[in-house]
C-alpha cells in the first residue's frame, strides 16, 4: 500500500499555482505538494505583479515552496520569508531546462554544471532555516555529463534533507522518455520523477529504490489521480462542477482579466480525450467573459453526461 509520504504533486510553473493545489487538497488532504517555482530576486524585492509572493503557506498542509536563484545569500533570503509564510520545506530547483533559468540567470538546471555553486547555495539556506531542505533536478546537463550522484553527495553534505530526480537530461527538456536508474547507496532518501502516471508507476520507483515518487504532468486535467494512487478517491462523476469550482478559486486569486483566459489551458486538459473536446477548445479560447466561459463548460460536460 503507498502512503502520502510516498507520493508528491510536482511544482509546475503555471500549473501548480493556489488554486489548483486547493482542487489537489480536495481528493488528497495529506500529500506533499511542492509550489511552481519562485525566483529569490523576486520574492526578496516582493514585487506585486507576482502574487505567489504573498502566498500564505501555513493553510496549505503539507507543502514545499520551491525557489530558483545563484546568489547564495538572496536564496537564503528567501527561504527565510517562505518559512515565516508557512512553508513545510524548502526545495531548490537545480533542473530547469528554460533557458532565461537555466542559462541566463546560471541558476536552474545550470547548478548540474557548478557543483561548488550548488553547494554553498543549499549550505545558505540550510543555515537559514529551520525547516528541512531539499534540491529538485535531473540525470545531468546532457548525455556527456549524467553526473548526478556526485550532485547527490555535494548537497547531502551541504544539508540537504532529500532530493528529486527527474530522469531526462537538461538537453532533453520533457522529450523522450524518462530513465529512473537504480538507486542504492544514496546518502540522503532520492524520489523519482518523470512519466509516473498511476500507482504501478509509483511501486516500481519504491521497488528500485526510490523513497517515492512525484507526479508532474499526470496531475494536469487529472487532480483526482493522487486519490486513485493512493485508493481513497477516483475519478469524479461530475467533471464539469470540478472545473466549475476550479475555475471559480482561479477568478478569485488571479481576477477576471488575468483568470478567464489564464483557466482556458486547464479546460483543455480536463477535456482532453472527450467527445467534441477539439471543437470545445476552439470555443474557449475565444472567450473572455467568465459567465460565458461557465455556460460553455455547464454544457459541455452535461452533453457528455447525457450520453
Amino acid at each position: 500500500m503507498i502512503s502520502n509520504n510516498q507520493i508528491f504533486a510536482a511544482p509546475m510553473a503555471g500549473i501548480s499555482d493556489y488554486p489548483f493545489r486547493r482542487i489537489i487538497r480536495e481528493f488528497a488532504p495529506d500529500v506533499p505538494m511542492v509550489t511552481e517555482m519562485i525566483s529569490c530576486h523576486s520574492l526578496v524585492d516582493q514585487h506585486k505583479n507576482c502574487l505567489r509572493n504573498f502566498d500564505n503557506y501555513g493553510i496549505e498542509g503539507n507543502i514545499g515552496t520551491q525557489i530558483f536563484g545563484a546568489v547564495p545569500d538572496l536564496m537564503a533570503d528567501a527561504a527565510r520569508i517562505l518559512e515565516d509564510a508557512g512553508a513545510t520545506w524548502i526545495d531548490i530547483n537545480m533542473g530547469c531546462p528554460v533557458p532565461k533559468v537555466a542559462t541566463r540567470a546560471n541558476a536552474g538546471a545550470f547548478l548540474m554544471r557548478n557543483h561548488k555553486l550548488a553547494g554553498r547555495i543549499v549550505s545558505a539556506v540550510a543555515r537559514a532555516v529551520k525547516i528541512p531542505v531539499s534540491v529538485k533536478t535531473r540525470l545531468g546537463w546532457d548525455a556527456d555529463n549524467m553526473d548526478w550522484v556526485d550532485l547527490v553527495h555535494v548537497v547531502a553534505d551541504s544539508g540537504a534533507k532529500f532530493l528529486t530526480l527527474h530522469g531526462r537530461t537538461r538537453a532533453q527538456g520533457y522529450a523522450g522518455v524518462a530513465v529512473h536508474p537504480k538507486i542504492e547507496n544514496m546518502p540522503i532518501p532520492i524520489i523519482a520523477n518523470g512519466d509516473i502516471v498511476d500507482a504501478a508507476g509509483v511501486q516500481s520507483a519504491i521497488d528500485n529504490g526510490y523513497a517515492g515518487a512525484m507526479i508532474g504532468r499526470a496531475m494536469m486535467g487529472r487532480p483526482w489521480v493522487f486519490g486513485e494512487i493512493l485508493g481513497t478517491g477516483k475519478k469524479p462523476e461530475n467533471i464539469g462542477e470540478l472545473v466549475i469550482r476550479h475555475l471559480d478559486l482561479v477568478l478569485e486569486y488571479y481576477g477576471v482579466r488575468a483568470g478567464v483566459p489564464m483557466f482556458r489551458k486547464h479546460l483543455a486538459w480536463y477535456s482532453a480525450g472527450m467527445p467534441n473536446s477539439s471543437d470545445f477548445r476552439v470555443k474557449i479560447n475565444q472567450i473572455t467573459d467568465e459567465k460565458e466561459m461557465k455556460r460553455e463548460i455547464l454544457q459541455f460536460w452535461g452533453c457528455v453526461a447525457e450520453r
